[in-house]
């Protein structure tokens, strides 16, 4: 059934071909509604910045600027009150279930049917929950991971940013650059990310956050 309310979604991915397809997905079941589409991280949160009443954002796990849940991680921290839904290739139930952990109000795998897609999307609207029938979230992730999933979800949208970087490898200077703030001031972020994961190094830091992310997250911190 098609939707005359008006809704403002953000559709970020880094192919061109698929925010085209999705968005005309959306748009044939929300004709009035306004649509975004950002192509990496950056433009994601510079488009958040600059546009309020945004209803959804439908995410992409794997942009430029983000790796692993890293990018969900953020907007749940950052942006609270939006809901967002991931929608990616790996739809192992694992990755699944580690995404609603994060706070995701849906996540649709890129192999699903446009039909299935405008359902997922128009369910979240309404203020439900969706994740592909079929794949079984209930087996309990192991206790570490799990209790790691509990300490990454308490990390401020700034300390998941200095996470982001320590995981590239940069260094404290090269990090306050890129947030524009102060070398103490990152040196205070990463205590705070070391307290809260449960580690005593950025090395440990990395890989603490690498066992729940495939591998995804780099783990070249020095």
């Amino acid at each position: 059934m098609v939707s005359t309310t008006s809704f403002r979604l953000v559709i970020a991915d880094d192919h061109p071909l698929f925010r085209g397809a999705l968005k005309e997905a959306v748009a044939r079941q929300f004709p009035n509604a306004e649509l975004f589409e950002a192509g990496g991280f950056d433009e994601l949160q510079a488009l958040l910045e600059r546009e309020s009443d945004v209803d959804l954002v439908l995410l992409d796990l794997t942009m430029p600027g983000v790796r692993g849940f890293s990018g969900l991680m953020y907007l749940r921290a950052q942006y609270p009150g939006i809901p967002v839904v991931v929608v990616s290739a790996n739809d192992d139930a694992g990755v699944i279930r580690h995404c609603m952990e994060f706070g995701a109000s849906g996540f649709i795998p890129k192999t699903t049917s446009v039909d299935t897609m405008r359902e997922a999307v128009a369910a979240v609207l309404e203020g439900q929950t969706w994740t592909p029938p079929g794949v079984d979230l209930s087996t309990a992730a192991d206790k570490e991971v799990k209790a790691l999933v509990t300490r990454l979800s308490t990390l401020t949208p700034q300390q998941v940013r200095v996470l982001m970087m320590l995981s590239e490898g940069l260094l404290n200077k090269q990090i306050a650059y890129e947030l524009g703030v102060s070398e103490a001031t990152v040196k205070a972020h990463v205590s705070a990310i070391l307290q809260k994961l449960g580690v005593e190094s950025r090395t440990q830091a990395v890989i603490a956050a690498a066992k729940i992310e495939g591998g995804q997250w780099s783990q070249v911190a020095g």
